[in-house]
């Protein structure tokens, strides 16, 4: 009956511990949003079309031109970008580059994925992808670890014949990612993500005039960042296991409690 006790006493703290892991959780600020395709890209970062993940993005553009479109990531997510190129009828030899930059303008090394690949003379499309690492919620001032915010992605074609600068190519991007969760996660947190600069949106104060606000990715608070990780989750249940074994090991143990039996005559 005791151990009975004990056990359910353990199964009533993993429920406690696991609770705010889904209650507490704050929203993605990476809802997908398929239908709502964006046509457009932007021709440096300033002028970035702004897309979410799961989102696609098409654009038409000319050899030789900057392609920029950006897509906020948040702590504990893996984001992968993928671009194709539809290259015109004739053409020679192309190489093209997909480059991923944060919010701070530095650009992110791909954990893998062919990010500058050639198309042969001929082909109807080259396609290129960058799997980024896992964003940190908290890196050295020093370090170059992705951080929450926003990132900025810029396609363009770096080597080419001179005959073929200035046709028309159409492109199409799309980010995606995968949560890796506590695995990531480190004891520290931003102040806020890196949503850097004024965006070409614009807000209202209180009395109707125009204010310039950040990029739209960072104006409402869903991000993720803080102290609050599945990790604690683990830990906690580390914990109440560990606690288990050293109670059962005292049960076993310890024996029944009542005093041995003298032998007579002793």
């Amino acid at each position: 009956m005791r151990i009975t006790r004990v056990l359910g006493t353990a199964l009533l703290a993993l429920g406690l511990a696991a609770g705010p892991a889904a209650a507490g959780s704050s929203p993605s600020p990476s809802a997908s949003s398929d239908d709502a395709a964006s046509t457009r890209a932007g021709t440096s970062f300033r002028t970035a079309t702004e897309i979410e993940q799961g989102q696609r993005a098409t654009a038409s553009g000319s050899t030789g031109d900057y392609l920029y479109w950006s897509f906020p990531a948040d702590t504990g997510q893996r984001p992968t970008v993928e671009a194709t190129v539809k290259l015109p009828v004739t053409h020679g030899s192309q190489t093209w580059q997909l480059d991923v930059y944060d919010g701070l303008r530095r650009r992110q090394s791909c954990q893998y994925g062919a990010a500058t690949r050639t198309a042969a003379q001929g082909a109807a499309s080259v396609q290129l992808a960058c799997v980024l690492r896992t964003v940190r919620g908290w890196s050295e001032p020093w370090a170059d670890d992705p951080l929450p915010g926003t990132y900025y992605v810029r396609l363009t074609v770096v080597d080419l014949g001179a005959s073929d600068l200035g046709q028309p190519v159409g492109a199409e991007v799309r980010v995606s990612s995968k949560d890796i969760g506590g695995a990531a996660a480190v004891d520290g947190s931003l102040g806020k993500p890196l949503v850097p600069g004024i965006a070409v949106k614009s807000g209202q104060d209180k009395d109707g005039s125009k204010a310039a606000v950040l990029s739209s990715f960072g104006s409402d608070d869903g991000w993720s960042s803080g102290w609050w990780s599945d990790r604690w989750v683990w830990t906690a249940i580390g914990g109440v296991l560990a606690a288990l074994a050293g109670i059962g090991g005292y049960v076993l143990t310890r024996g029944s409690g009542r005093p041995s039996r003298v032998p007579p005559g002793t």
